[in-house]
């Protein structure tokens, strides 16, 4: 019988995506592991893989459209076996189906887990657990257990996504809350205007933003921190590292700074879970881009033992593929902890908002010119504001500091980032 091929989750917290661009045609030959279609989630564009062979019977659903909900149906497979008459009795595309029809199934709930697709778990044929021979060969270098998987393909079929998914978000709590949906409409008061429709990114920033400040009690701790010698010792790296096609940002240094004082404070390289709390050993620090779209996190994995070159030759590479739409899963989910920088744009001073299930996230202000009391006389000194934002259900306040001090001292006096 025809093979129904549905729109995967292919993030944790997508519940719908845009089917940007079909890379078959109807009567297209496919094989597993093929790309068939480029899919806007609400964090990148990704590729979407075949995980049956066979022949393209029917495209259900036009490329460019958008709100496609997980689990519809987008697309036919005639097996390579059997003629394409049946394809004839293939289903109507549920993307098609509005509000109006009530027999339909709600959209799925949003979960923190990752890929949380209306699927069952992995389907199997005998003791033969379904996956595609792409996820089969990730899951084999990575180690993941596919047993332990539900699968977002066709009939429970284990694809890419699901084993990057589980890979880097296998330590998220159960579930967040659910979020009241905004007014449908507001007055314009005769203010001449345009409508803008949200992207899918735009959409999920509003809702998870608006879950942290409902359900996370945020405490905030700022810090003056001196620059001078970070600049000074910037300065001669650089110069060290000419002509190899590395060049030191502050933020680089700065990641380096908070990844090493939350290996020295692990009471805040933490995420709270309810009745437990994950205690991480290892610090993956997320680091705020901005995009066309909105902002995303894109992860510098173990900041705490890579060098100062190698974090700003992956954070140069990530942030060029986030501008592109074109991060991986494995690449954006995760994280222990976070870092947004706005001193670039000449912000002083702020207080972000955490990226959960994170406890933690540091804003950085603008290094500035300031008088600065240095060797109990006053001076001028380069100098940021630095905020720290803890979740007071996991961080106490004087844990919260301790990292806040540990943070300052490891960037007045930065050769502990290259020792």
């Amino acid at each position: 019988m025809p093979i129904e091929l549905k729109m995967p989750a292919l993030s944790p917290t997508m519940e719908e995506g845009t089917l940007a661009r079909w890379l078959v045609k109807e009567g297209d030959t496919v094989s597993s592991g093929d790309l068939i279609a480029e899919i806007e989630t609400d964090k990148a564009t990704m590729e979407f893989e075949a995980v049956d062979e066979g022949v393209i019977s029917q495209i259900l659903v036009a490329e460019g459209t958008d709100g496609v909900k997980v689990g519809t149906v987008i697309a036919m497979i005639q097996g390579e076996d059997e003629s394409a008459a049946p394809a004839k009795a293939a289903k109507p595309a549920p993307t098609e189906v509005k509000a109006e029809a009530p027999a339909a199934p709600p959209p799925p709930t949003l979960v923190a887990t990752p890929a949380p697709a209306p699927a069952t778990p992995a389907a199997s044929s005998g003791d033969r657990i379904k996956a595609s021979p792409l996820a089969r060969r990730i899951a084999a270098e990575k180690g993941v257990d596919l047993a332990g998987l539900t699968g977002t393909g066709p009939n429970g079929r284990i694809v890419k996504a699901d084993v990057e998914g589980a890979k880097s978000g296998a330590a998220a709590p159960a579930a967040t809350a659910s979020v009241p949906a905004a007014p449908a409409a507001i007055p314009d008061f005769g203010i001449p205007h345009e409508v803008v429709k949200l992207s899918n990114m735009r959409k999920t920033i509003a809702r998870r933003l608006t879950e942290s400040k409902q359900t996370v009690p945020h405490i905030y701790l700022t810090v003056d921190v001196r620059l001078d010698a970070l600049l000074k010792l910037r300065g001669e790296l650089n110069a060290s590292l000419e002509g190899r096609g590395v060049k030191l940002s502050v933020n680089d240094m700065l990641i380096k700074a908070l990844a090493l004082a939350l290996i020295q404070v692990p009471k805040c390289n933490v995420s709270f879970a309810g009745d437990t709390m994950l205690q991480y050993s290892r610090a993956d620090i997320s680091v705020a881009v901005s995009v066309p779209t909105g902002l995303i996190t894109p992860i510098i994995v173990d900041a705490a033992n890579k060098s100062l070159s190698t974090i700003s030759t992956e954070m140069s590479a990530l942030a060029a593929k986030a501008k592109d739409g074109k991060l991986q899963p494995h690449e954006f989910q995760g994280g222990t902890a976070s870092i947004s920088n706005m001193g670039m744009m000449g912000i002083k001073q702020f207080e972000a908002v955490i990226n959960p299930p994170q406890a933690m996230i540091m804003a950085i202000g603008a290094g500035e010119k300031r008088p600065f009391v240095v060797d109990d006389a006053l001076a001028i000194a380069t100098v940021m504001s630095a905020t720290g934002s803890f979740d007071h259900r996991a961080i106490d306040g004087a844990d919260g500091a301790e990292l806040m001090k540990v943070f300052k001292e490891f960037v007045e006096k930065p050769l502990g980032l290259v020792a």
